[in-house]
């Protein structure tokens, strides 16, 4: 555990530097088979197109050519900690974003709600209990005069048997009022992760 600093630090320099080129989606891992703690996924946002693993579903805010980069570092013992670097933004805004259950997909909705630690039974989640940055992975950010902004959450909790599938780019910061927590507007962008 004493090379976790480093690892997140090489890491997320990699992600601010490296975030090139779209790489195709890595396979699902069977299910007999063990995730690795660490998850890194970067692309290049483009309309959709199968096997992507950046897409962009609204080119004003998230033009084609915009890049971005997570990384996770999931495990007992040390929670959950998630990373996004994106490139390439409307400068000085404000996004939301969130850790999605289901891979991108042609349409935002594809990426279907945000992971929950423990899911709230009330579908979509708006209640502040379940729809919070403590049972949810919430990246939000706000860009700079560049365009580029970076967002780090950490939670107690690893993800167990249930596995989230990407992160999705959304139109403003997250709500936390009750009737509209979780609310971030429009799903914009969506980048697949193995996490």
């Amino acid at each position: 555990m004493r090379r976790l600093p480093a690892v997140l630090a090489l890491t997320s320099a990699v992600a601010l530097v490296g975030a090139g080129t779209a790489t195709a989606a890595e396979p699902a891992v069977p299910a007999d088979v063990p995730h690795s703690p660490v998850a890194f996924s970067h692309g290049t946002f483009a309309p959709y197109v199968d096997g992507a693993t950046a897409t962009t579903y609204d080119l004003e805010l998230v033009p084609s050519g915009a890049r971005a980069a997570a990384f996770s570092l999931s495990a007992d013992g040390v929670g959950t900690t998630t990373k996004l670097a994106v490139k390439g933004l409307v400068p000085n805004r404000h996004y939301g974003a969130h850790v999605h259950e289901n891979p991108c997909g042609p349409t935002g909705d594809d990426a279907g709600p945000h992971y929950q630690h423990v899911q709230d039974p009330n579908q979509p989640s708006t209640d502040p209990e379940y729809a919070n940055p403590d049972n949810e992975v919430w990246l939000d950010f706000t860009t700079s005069a560049r365009g580029n902004g970076f967002a780090v959450s950490h939670v107690d909790w690893p993800y167990g048997d249930r596995r989230p599938a990407s992160v999705v780019i959304h139109e403003h910061h997250t709500s936390t009022h009750p009737g509209e927590a979780g609310d971030a507007g429009a799903r914009l962008a969506c980048i697949n992760v193995d996490l």
